[in-house]
């Protein structure tokens, strides 16, 4: 149990640390001691759209007001001002910034943690850090240089959150080994300048790496072109795919209400919902990283268990008064008010219940949506088996010739996927065939113009990533598995259960964690910034497996890695790792970068 105890507290680092971190910040840099009794001192925060993004994940509205924030404004938005308030400024320092203001303190939190375990660098002009930028032929030096330092100085950032200095590994030849040499350097200047260094003393308080240093794998987007194209099965990756999913925050169009409208008058508006899906949200904590049929399920039977005491709410709202009050006035009422009952207080908890139930229904009900009119279930199930070699059932001709099957976009990343994976390139021939159907079917061509060059220039075709055996398992039609007065209308989709696989960056992430001797991972650059003198290695010096590590993919990454990597460590006792990435795309996005990159 101590293991699992020291892993659970290790697996809130990050999160809790730039949270610690900003909290500090917002306390003028000193620790910010929580229960205090103490008044705190009322100030305003002023921040760009930088410093928004990196708040907005971490900290609510309540909190910000609980530490002081009375107000919070964007730093170029007019407003009055505010005489004898002291104010935070949350801002880069860039010159239209500073015109703005004067000083600029840096706070090292210029990256964004969406989860415990994971972190993105930048949302905002992201285009700069993207895929297409880095893969761009037409790309100078000097433009490198700037992408290249835009990502080491976000991952040093990190790295003092963090508390820590990594032994990093990279790829030979790659924009990753670009981002070691450079990490390398920064973090190696830092520590000789003994008095100034971000890394002694009790910055941010005893870290989690205290004993051993995590390990830092940097890996190239390029190494696996596929998993970000791939159809999903698992309910966050899901909603990433297919709906408005941005820094833990779901929009959905809803319609409102039943349309029995008579002919010829207007289409009701759609109703537009924001939902933030966060680790406060137990539901969505258990099951984000399940396959969507176990989802639908478990959503079904919260309701039925919610409905199963649906009477004992109507119960308290009588005994308090309440009926027909609205139900977000009933959620403020304080638990402890020593005035009102022991049930009393069991109200709000199963009305944030109802909420989170609500909540779920709506949002599994679109994505379910998305799977029936697109027939996302056999794109995921025979996309899986080209990526494992498997024996495929169907013409991948037929599948792009079906009008019913996905939109032209579905099936331009399920030929991708298909021309990424093969071993033997299609005949010229073939090849003919298939971008006629595509045509055929709408689709737009420059992603295949982008990796037939890449495909070409990386040699791929020789070697191309392994994705291990076949990892889906049809288990008959979900209708089976729902009851019969389900939310969720199953009928016709595929309940396929996951099988545990390691994709191509999970792999390397192992060999180099456990110091595993692989062709794949032989020559990687070993660089370890505490050594006084650098050295080009790939002998680590270090023999033993490391207990925590951090994946950082420069280039993009997306939360069917993530989840990939969440489910090999959890049967890795006492181990730990982050996933990170320069931007965090789904595949519609990345389409568009393979398709500008396309361009003629």
């Amino acid at each position: 149990m101590a293991s699992a105890a020291a892993a659970t507290a290790a697996a809130a680092s990050i999160r809790e640390r730039q949270t610690v971190a900003l909290k500090r910040m917002l306390n003028f840099n000193v620790p910010h001691i929580k229960n205090s009794t103490g008044e705190p001192v009322w100030k305003v925060l002023i921040y760009d759209r930088f410093g928004q993004d990196i708040i907005s994940p971490l900290l609510s509205v309540k909190e910000l007001r609980d530490m002081g924030i009375t107000l919070h404004l964007l730093l170029h938005s007019d407003r009055d001002p505010i005489p004898d308030v002291p104010a935070v400024y949350f801002v880069m320092p860039t010159e239209e910034n500073i015109d703005r203001m004067c000083q600029v303190f840096d706070q090292y939190l210029n990256f964004i943690t969406l989860e415990d375990d994971m972190f993105v660098l930048c949302n905002q002009n992201k285009e700069l850090v993207s895929y297409r930028a880095i893969n761009r032929p037409d790309i100078t030096d000097t433009e490198m240089e700037t992408v290249m330092d835009t990502i080491v100085d976000s991952l040093f950032c990190f790295f003092v959150t963090l508390g820590a200095v990594p032994i990093i590994r990279c790829s030979r030849g790659t924009a990753a080994e670009m981002v070691a040499v450079k990490l390398d350097k920064k973090l190696r200047e830092n520590l000789r300048d003994a008095r100034n260094s971000l890394f002694t003393g009790d910055t941010l308080g005893a870290g989690q790496f205290s004993f051993q240093r995590p390990l830092l794998v940097l890996v190239d987007r390029n190494i696996d072109l596929a998993t970000p194209l791939h159809h999903t099965w698992t309910y966050q990756a899901l909603v990433h795919d297919v709906l408005d999913f941005h820094l833990n925050r779901v929009n959905l169009e809803e319609s409102s209400g039943v349309e029995n409208s008579p002919a010829g008058a207007r289409p009701k508006r759609k109703n537009k919902k924001s939902y933030d899906l966060t680790p406060v949200d137990k539901f969505w904590q258990k099951h984000k990283g399940s396959p969507f049929p176990e989802v639908a399920e478990s959503v079904q039977q919260e309701l039925e268990s919610y409905r199963a005491q649906e009477d004992e709410v109507k119960r308290l709202k009588s005994i308090m008064g309440l009926e027909g009050e609205d139900e977000g006035a009933i959620s403020m009422l304080s638990d402890n008010t020593a005035k009102l009952t022991s049930a009393v207080s069991s109200l709000p908890e199963l009305l944030e219940k109802k909420r989170l139930i609500d909540l779920h229904t709506n949002v599994a009900t679109a994505v379910l949506e998305h799977i029936k009119a697109r027939k996302l279930d056999v794109y995921f199930e025979y996309e899986e088996k080209i990526m494992s070699k498997t024996t495929l059932d169907k013409s991948l001709l037929d599948i792009i010739s079906d009008p019913d099957a996905g939109t032209p976009e579905d099936k331009m990343r399920l030929f991708l996927i298909y021309y990424i994976s093969t071993q033997q390139a299609p005949s010229e021939a073939d090849l003919e065939q298939y971008k006629k159907a595509l045509t055929d079917a709408g689709c737009n061509l420059n992603p295949l113009q982008y990796i037939k060059q890449w495909k070409a220039f990386t040699k791929m075709a020789s070697a191309p990533a392994s994705y291990g055996s076949t990892t889906t398992k049809p288990m008959g039609l979900l209708s089976r598995v729902m009851n019969t007065g389900s939310q969720f209308v199953m009928e016709g989709v595929k309940n396929l259960v996951l099988k545990q696989q390691n994709l191509p960056v999970t792999r390397i992430l192992d060999n180099l964690m456990e110091m595993k001797s692989n062709p794949e991972t032989d020559d990687y650059r070993y660089f370890d910034p505490k050594m006084l003198r650098g050295n080009d290695s790939s002998v680590p010096r270090n023999k033993n497996p490391f207990q925590e590590a951090i994946v950082f993919v420069v280039g993009g990454g997306n939360y069917i890695e993530y989840q990939n990597l969440v489910d090999y460590i959890k049967g890795k006792q006492g181990k730990h790792i982050l996933y990170g990435c320069s931007e965090l795309f789904n595949a519609t996005q990345f389409i568009k970068q393979l398709s500008q990159l396309g361009q003629k």
